[in-house]
C-alpha cells in the first residue's frame, strides 16, 4: 500500500514539473522580453522601493522561464522571496493598450504605476503617453485587460 501511494506521488510531482516547464516556455514567447530580459533589463523591485533603476548583468533572477536583471544582490534576493509579487502585469506590455484592444505594446520602463500592490507599465513615446489615458478610465481598462492578457496567457 505504501509502496503505491508513493508511486502515485512521485507520478504527480512529475506531472507537477511538466507543467511548469511547458508554463515557462510559454512565458518566453508571451512577455514582453527584450534580448531575453523582462523590463528591457529594469530592476523590477526598484519600483516598489522608490523609483525603477536599469538592473545589471551581474545580478539576475530568472522565475518560470523569464529573466530580470537586478541593481543590487539585495534586490535580487527580495524577489526571489516572492517573485509573483514584482512582475509587471500583462507580462511587461503596455497595460492600456492591453485593456483598450489587447495588443502586446511595447513600453517606457519608467512610465509605470503601481495600483493594488501590482506593477503596471506604458507606452510614452512620439507624444503619446498611455498612462494618461489609462488613468481616465482605471477600472474599466484594468477589467477589460485582465480579460485579454487571459486569453493571451491563460
Amino acid at each position: 500500500m505504501k509502496r503505491v501511494f508513493f508511486m502515485g506521488m512521485l507520478a504527480m510531482l512529475s506531472i507537477a514539473s511538466f507543467a511548469q516547464t511547458d508554463k515557462s516556455g510559454e512565458r518566453k514567447t508571451q512577455f514582453n522580453l527584450s534580448k531575453d530580459v523582462a523590463i528591457k533589463g529594469y530592476d523590477p523591485t526598484s519600483y516598489f522601493i522608490g523609483k525603477p533603476k536599469e538592473g545589471k548583468p551581474s545580478f539576475t533572477a530568472t522565475y518560470m522561464g523569464v529573466t530580470y536583471y537586478f541593481a543590487s544582490a539585495e534586490n535580487r534576493d527580495l524577489f526571489k522571496k516572492n517573485p509573483a509579487q514584482y512582475e509587471p502585469q500583462y507580462g511587461g506590455w503596455c497595460a492600456f493598450a492591453m485593456g483598450n484592444d489587447g495588443s502586446k505594446v511595447e513600453v517606457d520602463p519608467e512610465t509605470y504605476k503601481i495600483a493594488n500592490g501590482k506593477l503596471y507599465l506604458f507606452y510614452n513615446k512620439f507624444f503619446t503617453n498611455t498612462l494618461k489615458s489609462w488613468n481616465k478610465d482605471e477600472a474599466h481598462l484594468m477589467k477589460s485587460a485582465d480579460a485579454n492578457w487571459m486569453k493571451i496567457y491563460k
